[in-house]
């Protein structure tokens, strides 16, 4: 089912106010992260932040190694 104009818009809208706040939350979940290893630095639980950030060369490395 195609979008209509107005939620064309409003979707551009969202997008764009999540673009622009990432950042700003990215800060945020490392300042976190730096404090609760502050706070208690010997979590046998803790996993690392993931960056988010994708390698595109990732699936061309695999491939070199499969031949």
């Amino acid at each position: 089912m195609a979008l209509t104009p107005e939620q064309r818009r409003r979707r551009d809208q969202v997008e764009t106010v999540i673009r622009l706040m990432a950042p700003a939350l990215n800060l945020i979940l490392a300042a976190g992260d730096r404090l609760s290893r502050i706070i208690s630095p010997d979590d046998d639980e803790y996993y690392p932040v993931r960056s988010g950030l994708v390698d595109p060369d990732a699936g061309r490395r695999g491939e070199r190694t499969r031949r």
